[in-house]
């Protein structure tokens, strides 16, 4: 199979016909072997009848239901397990995303040799207060921290070789930092495309200001667990071996005053408590370092390692 495209959905009964119609075009007029696979977020509307009916007429079309809404990054992480085309398409449900994209995204993964093709909406027709500036900034951010040269990380729009999809797992609200987890799961071959964004036809948007927030807080747990969270001693027990050595100077210098100098009263002094805090912190940060390291050294003997090819 050529293609896989894998749709997340909530609530997007009115669009997804004309969606699957327009996607249907794309494959027959370039003579893709493809599936459409749309993962019905937990909708409340009539989603999942309109996609039973889309299924009955088109045998390309599978389907996933959740019980209830989990999230984007959840349904992804399911789409990705069935997926079988040699490239693993993502996008949005509302529209916004063009079809049209489909053959040059394709190509670059299958011919260009990319890992992962993100979307980039250079033109965008949200709001430039509400959407455009804090995503711009967001970017930025997420540039600066990553070392990866994306505009857009949040673009629903992707395309992937099928090997990126069954190495990663996307969980909590990791979607946006999808090219972050490749990355530390050693697909660095990522590229970027201009891509169309049109203007929403159908209901509105999903996501509020709030997902800022949770944004940044995902992509301090990102860039931690890709840099250390196969050496959790590195940066545990750095720390702490700082913080506890600064004590102990501090302590020996108590301890110089008053035996060579004659000092007395040094358990009043504010230094003698800052010095005590200070080795007590760094035992307790060397100590959650080390065991942190027994708990990843244990996990590692079962993880199945990503090998890219064996002759």
């Amino acid at each position: 199979m050529d293609i896989s495209v894998v749709i997340p959905l909530l609530n997007e009964d009115e669009s997804l016909q004309e969606l699957e119609a327009w996607i249907r075009r794309v494959m027959n007029e370039n003579k893709f072997s493809y599936e459409i696979i749309f993962v019905d977020d937990g909708s409340t509307d009539n989603s999942w009848n309109v996609i039973k009916d889309i299924s009955n007429k088109n045998e390309n079309v599978k389907a996933i239901r959740f019980r209830r809404n989990y999230g984007k990054s959840p349904a992804l992480n399911e789409g990705f397990k069935i997926a079988q085309g040699d490239v693993v398409i993502t996008m949005d449900a509302d529209l916004q995303d063009s079809p049209d994209e489909i053959p040059e995204l394709y190509d670059m993964v299958k011919n260009q040799g990319f890992d992962l093709v993100s979307g980039w909406k250079k033109k965008r027709y949200d709001s430039k207060f509400a959407k455009n500036i804090p995503s711009k900034f967001f970017n930025f951010t997420t540039r600066l921290m990553t070392g990866i040269k994306l505009h857009d990380f949040n673009c629903g729009l992707k395309a992937y070789k099928n090997d990126v999809v069954k190495n990663i797992e996307v969980y909590g609200e990791m979607h946006r930092y999808i090219p972050v987890i490749a990355k530390a799961e050693g697909f660095r071959n990522i590229g970027e495309k201009v891509v169309q964004h049109q203007k929403r036809k159908y209901g509105t948007t999903k996501f509020g200001m709030s997902r800022f927030i949770r944004g940044y807080l995902d992509l301090l747990t990102i860039t931690f667990i890709s840099k250390f969270g196969k050496r959790p001693m590195h940066f545990f027990g750095g720390i702490g071996t700082v913080i506890f050595l600064a004590g102990f100077i501090m302590g020996v210098y108590l301890a110089f005053q008053k035996i060579f100098n004659s000092v007395y009263g040094m358990t009043d002094r504010p230094l003698f408590y800052l010095a005590l805090i200070c080795m007590i912190i760094g035992t307790q940060l060397f100590l959650t370092g080390f065991i942190a390291e027994l708990i990843q050294t244990n996990s590692s003997r079962k993880k199945q390692y990503g090998i890219a090819e064996k002759i």
